[in-house]
């Protein structure tokens, strides 16, 4: 029953989290789109104030913008904000962090192979590298190294490039993983807090006591706006990062941190082009390179191809040996009542009861079991080598892999 409730509460916090996740980066695109398409007013809205308008429709009707340069003449009686989208997002980030990787299978986050970690000690050096990242980025920030994007957006990357690398020193790849998007999800939140918000309330403030917001005001505002943006840069990797625990292949990947840092710099760069198309600034020449990036990567990362010939020269596999090896090390999760206390059902549906459902998932047993040593999550069974490689030589004769 234990294991029963904390799968649902693993789902439900999880899917929580992509609800709010998805009114936060929806709410991020919309107004950097807004931004980027505001047109010059004409010149009796400039008297008032405006910097930029444009007119949409949508659901039926016509809408017409306006964005003033600081603030209208008088505070409107009701005005809208934007943050708890971001606050439950984190706050239900952190939720899954613990209810999925802390207080869940330790498989999922723990790799003996690495560091023999106890669960505080992993969670210390988890929130830990959060937080250092996060002092690190304000720093920067607040610094005059926020007035070069180039740079920072340079020592920024080489930060988290570090944190990455670092993170898979100790951490199953998913762990780390999973580590690398609450680091970034963090910032996100991070600028909207300490940011965004600050800088909305002195503008509120100063248009609500009747007063032209001064230059303190004014510099609050630009760096909100170059939080937002940084924001906006950062929602392609967090979105991948959100996706990635389904796909081992990645994560499990020997240089699974690299693999990271790629992706993550082509979904930014990649988030560029339309960042500037807003603009009316057409460079396709970056999409085209962050595919050819893209296509780049899916051949550095591919498994070697299988010898038939070495499999053909090493002793047979019989099907009553491949059974020990999966009865031994598989069944304890994969089976229809796992004895596994984290799982109430077999992983992704899978039950490996026999030689004919070995072969019915043979490629992705390959994959996480063979190839990129994934499973058993955390090899708290001990699997060696050579139970792997027969396990691997009996799927590639029958048929699995090629």
């Amino acid at each position: 029953m234990e294991a029963y409730l904390s799968e649902w509460l693993a789902l439900l916090v999880r899917w929580f989290h992509v609800i709010a996740g998805v009114a936060w980066i929806g709410a991020s695109f919309y107004f950097i789109w807004l931004d980027n398409h505001l047109k010059e007013p004409p010149e009796w809205k400039k008297k008032e104030g405006i910097k930029g308008d444009l007119w949409a429709i949508h659901g039926g009707g016509f809408y017409e913008i306006a964005k003033y340069k600081l603030g209208p003449p008088e505070m409107p009686k009701e005005l809208h904000w934007f943050k708890w989208e971001a606050y439950s997002t984190l706050l239900s980030g952190l939720a899954m962090l613990f209810v999925v990787y802390y207080m869940g299978s330790p498989g999922y986050l723990i790799d003996p192979a690495k560091a023999d970690l106890s669960i505080g000690q992993a969670m210390a050096i988890g929130l830990g590298a959060i937080a250092a990242v996060l002092v690190i980025y304000e720093a920067l920030i607040r610094s005059p190294l926020a007035d070069n994007g180039k740079a920072f957006g340079l020592i920024f990357f080489a930060i988290l490039l570090l944190a990455d690398w670092a993170l898979f020193q100790v951490f199953s790849g998913r762990g780390a993983y999973i580590h690398v998007g609450a680091i970034i999800g963090t910032i996100m939140v991070a600028n909207v807090f300490l940011g965004i918000i600050p800088s909305q309330w002195a503008l509120v403030r100063s248009v609500g006591k009747g007063r032209e917001p001064d230059e303190r005001v004014a510099r609050l505002a630009m760096l909100a706006k170059l939080r937002s943006t940084h924001n906006n840069y950062l929602t392609l990797p967090i979105l991948f990062i959100m996706i990635s625990n389904h796909y081992p292949v990645l994560y499990s990947h020997t240089h699974g941190w690299a693999i990271l840092a790629a992706i993550g710099f082509i979904t930014a760069f990649a988030r560029h082009y339309f960042n500037l198309r807003h603009r009316d600034i057409h460079k396709p020449w970056i999409l085209v390179v962050s595919a050819l990036l893209t296509i780049a990567l899916i051949w550095a990362v591919a498994p070697a191809p299988r010898s038939e010939t070495a499999a053909s020269d090493a002793p047979v596999v019989s099907d009553e040996a491949v059974m020990t090896v999966v009865n031994t090390h598989c069944t304890a999760c994969h089976a229809s009542q796992p004895s596994h206390p984290a799982f109430q059902s077999p992983p992704a549906g899978i039950e490996l009861k026999d030689t004919e459902a070995l072969t019915t998932y043979g490629a992705r047993i390959l994959q996480v079991a063979v190839d990129s040593h994934y499973m058993p999550l955390g090899n708290v069974t001990g699997m060696t080598e050579e139970e792997r490689q027969q396990l691997g030589q009996w799927l590639t004769e029958n048929g699995s892999g090629k």
